[in-house]
This record gives C-alpha cells, structure tokens and sequence, in this order.
C-alpha cells in the first residue's frame, strides 16, 4: 500500500504495542472508558481491577492479534486493536476494536494514521479480505472517519448499550481490504 505512515509522523511515532507497553496502554484504556464511557461496550469498573500480568498477555502481539499505538514522545496517545478470526469459515475476517485518541491530540489525523498502520497489517496478512468495527451512535466523528477509509454501515442494534441509563445505538462497518490500497 502506496503512502501509509511508516514510523515517525513529525513528533509522532506509530508502533505496535508490546508487553513492554501494559501500564501506558492499561492507563489510556481506563482514561477512555472513564472519558467516553458512550464510545465503548468495556466499562471502566471492569478494567480498573485488571491486573497488569493479564494486560501483559493481551498485549502479546502476533500475526493474528496486535494493537498499534500513536505516541508522543514517551507518552501513549492514541491506541487501536485487531483480531484475525480464528474459525477456518471465518479466517478470512479480523475485527478493530479499542479505538481511541486522547482529547488533546483529536482532529490532528492521528485515529486515520492508526487505522491505516492496522489495516495495512491486516492487508500484509494475506488471507484476511474483510475487517468489521462497531462504533455507537454517539461518536460521530469517529464514523465519518471510518467511512472516509472505505468502511460502510451494514447494520445498526438500537440500544445496545446501556450506559447510566441512556440506551445507545450501535453501528455495525465492514471494509473489503482490497478497496483501501493507495490510500494516504
């Protein structure tokens, strides 16, 4: 893929996590949840007690299962997960999930820059065709980016959070891999 960030981005590095990276990501994690609890179906309560051994292991990344993180500096500021799926009918798909970017450093490209990185490596694999998202219906910048890659709404579960007492939509995105070479 023709002109997909490869590293540094100015002061901005995009590298995939490692063990190594457990507390910077556990943190951002826990600062998501707690600032966005709408934009996710995790809860806060529920990765506040997870201990950093487990973080360790999920961040144990292979050919099938990676996060990329956007860092400024030493600091983790942006983060976004994927998993190829396993069953041999489904190995042609993998999912984004945990996409976020810290308040400060929103609208400057750093959720496109991410997504690219993650889905050139889900491109590099071979045999996965088609990656699938969720977003709710309350974080619209993040589907008008979704879109802009080439992803496109299939389906919408009305209220399936539940999140203080307010029931929230949540959109479900495919993109066929072979439609997002080239893209900048």
């Amino acid at each position: 893929m023709r002109g997909l960030p490869r590293g540094p981005i100015g002061s901005m590095e995009i590298r995939f996590l490692t063990p190594d990276d457990a507390g910077g990501w556990l943190g951002l994690r826990l600062e998501a949840l707690q600032r966005d609890p709408e934009a996710f179906s995790a809860s806060f309560e529920e990765y506040q007690a997870l201990p950093i051994e487990e973080v360790k292991r999920r961040l144990w990344s292979s050919t099938d299962s990676f996060v990329a993180g956007a860092f400024e500096g030493n600091r983790l500021v942006g983060m976004a997960g994927f998993y190829r799926e396993q069953g041999l009918k489904t190995r042609h798909k993998g999912r984004v999930w945990g996409v976020y970017v810290t308040r400060t450093m929103r609208g400057q490209g750093v959720g496109r820059k991410l997504m690219l990185r993650l889905l050139k490596r889900a491109l590099e694999m071979g045999e996965v065709k088609q990656v699938l998202l969720s977003v709710t219906g309350t974080q619209q910048a993040a589907v008008a980016l979704y879109r802009s890659l080439g992803f496109e709404i299939f389906g919408t579960e009305p209220e399936a959070l539940n999140v203080g007492g307010r029931l929230i939509d949540e959109h479900y995105l495919t993109l066929r891999l072979d439609r997002i070479s080239g893209q900048e």
